[in-house]
């Protein structure tokens, strides 16, 4: 059973029933009576007046706030879980609430209100709602010609003005401040308008009040993967009063483009051979409250949490308590672990949906996560093997390829590598200031596993000092610290191997399967047939295998000092054009690698991007059942909204 809803949910799915209306004819006319804006829920558009009747007919103030259609508004941000808030609300105002200026109505732009639906469009189904009608983008909207505007332009406000630097400053000056979210905003865009031949920004949606999870990425060819060019991910500020990661990843997206243009050969290279995404802040919410404390004020735990009150970094599913469970038999995979349905039924924040919807949508083979409150690097398993031990070392199939890339990081941070036992972090010194993160601390829903055991992804996670809210006057120390650890770090995704999987036509294979004996993880292949797998030195017995095509084995060497990947290709034969004996190989997963029943993605998730798995309370209605909203407006008023049934 799902959990009740709030209280104050039920009691507006209540009021929502009861003011249950059918839709009503577009209001026409050119003219009208300009007045002040009264509503609550629609306080904060772009403008201050509206005219009755609205384009739904309402003739007041108060028919409006009785009305269906805007009690939905103010409850749609729960039943959607944050997810496409406030784009909707504020869409919805500006049909239940029309802008008026000299007289005459403007209407919404059509444009946005697609764009909206594309996006939005999962959320809904998601739940097992209906599109609302009165956001039907043909009816209610206009298009540019028309003299449309756009209702979302307030979430933009301030963010496309550019901030002038100090004068004198040439525009490569790295400004080593803490930057508000608007801020941030104006230096990650203008950086990518500065290099907009290798970087470009874009979001993987919004913080759960609203704010863009903005990314910059760098690469030859930005917005798009290409072929065996490894894609590398940095996060920050996942615990939104561990700030000191945000401000580095602004300061290296800075520093990147920077040094590209001044025609550094290092940094020519690696963004030539490599697709780099910043996302400097994860919980941008969480931030806001740490921030309004101000560095040095800030306690512990103030803004760690998203604004729903939720640790992100425990919010992700638990694959390590099953992998522990897979991992006792050697006849099932253990690795691209699905996610439990169960786990839907839970509270999951907008922010951790976001990170995995972009994992899903890009083939990442190495990430790091910033952190802060000590000094080390820790990786996976974050788990112990054994829930009741708190600290008990828990390592992955690939613990010697994870020791190497932590050992990237903290071998050239230079207080990492400062042998007084007295400094922060002194505690790990004779660990190299690098630890399995179990054998540190346990616990679950962590990030790094997550990506460990349900992608391709290796991820560690970096804690950047003891000050977890730095003041400004210790940036620039902490940027010359951690410059070259993150240049290092990100060049060793370079390390391995790496190739295509094609059938014998040259047509790529993917999802096709690279195993590597004596290492009970696999990786896949994306969907032009290209691979990455990282790999320590020495020699590996590398297997490619899919549905339908024999096996192919190959034996590879990887020289202690090598920093580029070697190139492996395989082409697969399909099963029957070779004798059967040489299909035989080692018999490493059985009957374990059978394609999930049923046409399901490998994620045990739907196959339509963005949308989430549809489990628990958001499973769809069956046999004619009514969803699970629904029963909260059965006993009440006859005037029920059916518009929001789908069936």
């Amino acid at each position: 059973m799902p959990p009740p809803p709030p209280p104050l949910l039920l009691l507006l799915l209540a009021a929502l029933a009861a003011a249950a209306r059918p839709g009503c004819p577009l209001a026409r006319g050119t003219t009208a009576t300009c007045v002040d804006m009264p509503l609550r829920t629609c306080s904060d558009v772009a403008y201050n007046q509206t005219a009755f009747p609205t384009l739904l007919e309402h003739r007041s103030r108060e028919a409006v706030e009785a009305s269906s259609e805007y009690i939905l508004l103010s409850v749609l941000h729960h039943l959607l879980e944050g997810q496409c808030n406030p784009d909707l609300r504020l869409l919805g105002c500006a049909v239940l609430a029309p802008r008026c200026e000299g007289g005459r109505v403007r209407r919404p732009c059509r444009h946005v209100c697609e764009g909206l639906r594309e996006a939005c469009q999962p959320a809904f189904d998601a739940i097992d709602m209906a599109w609302p009608y009165f956001l039907d983008c043909g009816r209610y909207f206009a298009s540019v010609e028309e003299g449309c505007y756009d209702p979302l332009e307030k979430l933009r406000e301030g963010l496309d003005v550019e901030e002038a630097l100090p004068s004198g400053l040439p525009p490569t000056f790295i400004h080593f401040t803490h930057h508000s979210y608007a801020q941030m905003v104006r230096v990650l865009r203008r950086t990518a308008a500065r290099c907009a031949h290798i970087a470009k920004t874009y979001s993987i949606g919004r913080s759960f009040n609203g704010k863009e999870l903005l990314v910059i990425e760098f690469s030859a060819q930005p917005g798009q993967h290409e072929l065996m060019e490894p894609e590398v991910k940095l996060i920050g500020n996942i615990h939104g009063n561990e700030v000191a990661g945000r401000e580095m990843l602004i300061y290296l997206a800075q520093y990147l483009c920077t040094e590209y243009l001044l025609g550094s050969a290092r940094i020519q290279r690696l963004l030539n051979t490599t697709r780099i995404h910043l996302l400097p802040s994860m919980n941008p919410d969480g931030y806001e409250v740490a921030a309004a404390e101000g560095a040095g004020y800030n306690g512990w735990t103030s803004g760690r949490q998203n604004a729903q009150n939720l640790d992100l970094n425990r919010n992700f599913p638990d694959l390590t308590s099953e992998y522990y469970r897979l991992a006792e038999s050697r006849s099932v995979r253990s690795d691209h672990i699905p996610i439990p349905q169960h786990y839907w039924w839970g509270k999951v924040a907008p922010e951790t949906k976001a990170i995995m919807k972009w994992m899903r949508t890009t083939p990442f083979v190495l990430s790091a996560s910033l952190h802060g409150g000590d000094l080390v690097v820790s990786y996976p398993f974050d788990f112990s093997k054994h829930p009741q031990e708190e600290k008990m070392f828990s390592p992955t199939p690939d613990e010697k390829m994870f020791k190497l890339l932590a050992r990237a990081y903290a071998d050239v941070h230079p207080m990492m590598m400062d042998r007084s036992e007295n400094r922060c972090g002194g505690n790990f010194l004779k660990r190299g200031s690098i630890i399995n993160g179990a054998d540190w601390y346990s616990f679950t829903g962590g990030m790094s596993d997550f990506n460990y055991l349900h992608s391709n992804c290796f991820e560690i996670t970096v804690e950047l000092g003891c000050v977890k809210f730095p003041p400004e006057e210790a940036l620039y120390t902490l940027w010359q610290h951690n410059k070259e650890p993150l240049l290092n770090f990100m060049e060793t995704v370079h390390r391995g191997i790496k190739g295509v999987v094609m059938d014998k036509f040259g047509k790529p294979v993917k999802n096709a399967r690279i195993v590597v004996k004596g290492i009970r993880h696999d990786i896949t292949t994306a969907p032009d047939g290209d691979y990455w797998r990282l790999l320590p030195p020495g020699s590996h017995i590398v297997i490619a295998q899919a549905p339908g095509y024999s096996k192919v084995i190959k034996k590879v060497t990887i020289p202690a000092r090598m920093k580029r990947a070697g190139r492996v290709d395989f082409i697969l034969q399909p099963l029957g054009t070779r004798p059967k004996q040489l299909l035989l190989g080692p018999r490493r997963s059985g009957s374990g690698l059978r394609d999930p029943p049923g046409g399901a993605s490998r994620y045990g998730e739907p196959e339509e991007p963005g949308q989430e798995p549809l489990g628990g309370r958001r499973q769809p209605s069956v046999g004619g059942s009514k969803p699970w909203w629904w029963s909260y407006f059965t006993s009440l008023s006859e005037h029920k909204p059916r518009w929001l049934l789908k069936y």
